[in-house]
């Protein structure tokens, strides 16, 4: 039974039925050409006997002409004689035989004058037992004196070239029938296999295990094509998912403690008598929410950009007159700061993308060396650079604070990473994951680097690195 059903779900798979098509086709094929090649020889050798027939009756018919019938009869004789010969009768106008080298002929063979009109029955002389009849086809012509002469050919050559060729084609079928259902079970057993591995990964994957993966042979087959898209397919669902639980323990997280002041404000804005404490209390509880607002409306941008929903907004763009006004926008509150904006800008340099996410992006790097880049140092600089490499557009800014250790580097794009535990800074932890989110939407990249060689100071270097515009 199991066997049986082994069988029904190998007889069910794609590869077996291919199989089978394929050796259906070959066999019809191959059996049409066979049956074609034996009939073209058929009439070939047919032709040629009627041929090699012709000549013989014209020169049978030239002994008659030359010495009558004893020439006739000699010539008849002598040619008989001979190994392979063909069949020679004389026979009386009634077609009782009176001379030649068969036994017998089927009745009715020298009715007419000329071609027999079908093969023709005879008996040989050298038959012996029981009675066994060969086929012939022949001539027959008519004497003067009504004497009928049949010369004939023994149609047993090309009989037994067709009998022959049609053996080995059954042969050549029944061998190619058994390696064919052997090949059959072999790939469809393999194919099966193969998605028995399948089957089980998926339903590993299925029960929750995302760190599963499709089995890839090596061999580079449709099947292992498919399996490498998958898993590229799973590997990104999987790190989304990792990301979606990420940004949930963060919001969980850094959205508890704004949400709890708000409730302690508002409480205290209840019990608060005076008028002028009960405003200062709700203008406090303003600025918590439009700080939360700004958080949500971080997320949903960076949720926009990740999905290509404004993909197609991208446009050629100067975006050294870009970073140009941002830096401008920004150079005084980093003077505020006690920081120096200094800006090396490229005049002229464009890219594909969207000039509003490009001038955020811009904005929240400088925004980030503002904040994190002076720790109090007097004559710190912001540095502003945007210049052509390699095949495309890299906007540079560079601040000379901490910096970020090289270990943290893949942590601080994350959504609500901030190395500063104490959150005494303002800020969310959106800034640089929407700026690699936008740089992934421009099909550029975001590089996280050491501004110099001080270990205490080394600052941070963040390159958004642009793919240059086709020619």
């Amino acid at each position: 039974m199991q066997l049986k059903s082994r069988l029904g779900v190998l007889a069910k798979s794609t590869a077996v039925r291919l199989s089978a098509l394929y050796i259906i086709l070959f066999a019809l094929c191959a059996a049409f050409l066979v049956f074609y090649v034996t009939g073209l020889a058929e009439r070939i050798l047919n032709n040629q006997t009627r041929d090699a027939l012709r000549q013989e009756v014209t020169e049978i018919q030239g002994a008659f002409e030359r010495g009558g019938i004893n020439q006739l009869l000699r010539t008849m004789e002598r040619r008989a004689r001979q190994p392979g010969a063909n069949l020679y009768v004389i026979a009386s106008p009634n077609g009782e035989i009176l001379a030649g080298n068969v036994a017998s002929l089927q009745p009715g063979v020298f009715d007419e004058e000329g071609w027999t009109n079908f093969p023709f029955r005879y008996q040989r002389y050298t038959d012996s037992g029981a009675v066994k009849r060969h086929l012939a086809t022949g001539h027959v012509f008519v004497l003067e004196n009504g004497i009928r002469v049949l010369v004939g050919r023994d149609l047993g050559e090309p009989g037994q070239l067709r009998l022959l060729v049609r053996q080995a084609l059954m042969v050549a079928l029944l061998i190619m029938g058994v390696g064919a259902v052997v090949i059959w079970f072999a790939i469809g057993r393999n194919a099966l296999k193969r998605i028995d591995r399948v089957s089980a990964a998926s339903q590993k994957i299925m029960a929750g295990d995302l760190s599963q993966r499709l089995p890839v042979s090596g061999s580079g087959d449709e099947f292992d094509r498919l399996s490498s898209s998958l898993n590229g397919m799973l590997g990104r669902i999987e790190q989304l998912n990792e990301g979606l639980r990420q940004v949930s323990d963060n919001i969980a997280h850094d959205l508890k403690t704004p949400l709890t002041r708000l409730r302690n404000k508002a409480a205290d804005a209840l019990n608060e008598d005076d008028a002028n404490a009960r405003k200062a209390a709700l203008e406090t509880i303003i600025g918590e929410s439009d700080q939360l607002i700004r958080t949500f409306n971080a997320l949903l941008m960076i949720s926009r950009v990740e999905a290509g929903s404004i993909a197609a907004e991208l446009s050629d763009i100067d975006i050294s007159a870009i970073a140009a006004d941002s830096a401008e926008l920004y150079e005084p509150v980093a003077e505020e700061a006690g920081q120096a904006m200094i800006c090396e800008i490229s005049p002229g340099l464009s890219v594909r993308g969207n000039r509003e996410l490009v001038g955020q992006a811009i904005s929240n790097l400088i925004d980030n060396a503002i904040k994190y880049g002076s720790q109090g140092a007097e004559g710190s600089e912001i540095r502003v650079r945007v210049s052509r490499g390699g095949n495309g557009v890299e906007i540079a800014v560079s601040d000379q604070g901490p910096g970020v250790p090289e270990d943290k580097r893949a942590e601080v794009v994350k959504r609500f990473v901030r190395l500063d535990k104490s959150r005494s800074k303002p800020g969310t932890g959106l800034g640089l994951s929407l700026v690699e989110a936008i740089m992934a939407l421009h099909g550029g990249r975001l590089v996280l680097s050491d501004t110099r060689s001080d270990p205490d100071h080394p600052g941070l270097t963040a390159t958004m690195v642009f793919p240059g515009l086709k020619p």
